[in-house]
């Protein structure tokens, strides 16, 4: 009978442990905004506001004159001006495992993109892309613009 509780007990833990991982599936937080900045979910659209959470396939859309700050679970920051489209396509930050991947798509507007982690440890998994152009990030901080 104690082994029957003992196993109760283990998949009770593992269920609990996989519901806080699930919960932490985040890949960032709105750090500031100040406008109107949306964030679509698939077919939902809801505001953002500072501290609302990031998972990967978000889109972020600022209305012309908004801005918003963008901080990622490594440190990398993407700061939004207004009239700005961008889609977080792909985010993995796992330094123990060595697996890094960080690639946005940004479909209009302009940003300021900073390097957190995964570009000072795995710059080639870094890609931001535009209409027009893809760039490869080797640690540092840049302007994007797309039209």
């Amino acid at each position: 009978m104690s082994k029957i509780w003992a196993l109760l007990a283990a998949v009770g833990l593992a269920c609990s442990a996989w519901t806080v991982a699930a919960a932490d599936q985040h890949v960032g937080l709105m750090k500031a905004v100040s406008g109107g900045v949306s964030i679509v979910q698939a077919s939902a659209t809801r505001a953002a506001e500072a501290g609302t959470q990031l998972q990967i396939a978000d889109r972020i859309v600022t209305a012309p004159g908004a801005t918003a700050s963008i901080v990622f679970r490594d440190g990398t920051m993407l700061t939004l001006g207004g009239g700005a489209d961008v889609h977080v396509r792909d985010y993995v930050f796992e330094p123990k495992a060595n697996r890094y991947a960080f690639s946005v798509y940004m479909g209009q507007g302009s940003a300021i993109y900073e390097s957190g982690k995964i570009g000072r440890l795995a710059p080639e998994s870094v890609q931001v892309e535009t209409p027009q152009a893809t760039v490869g990030v080797r640690g540092t901080r840049f302007l994007i613009e797309a039209n």
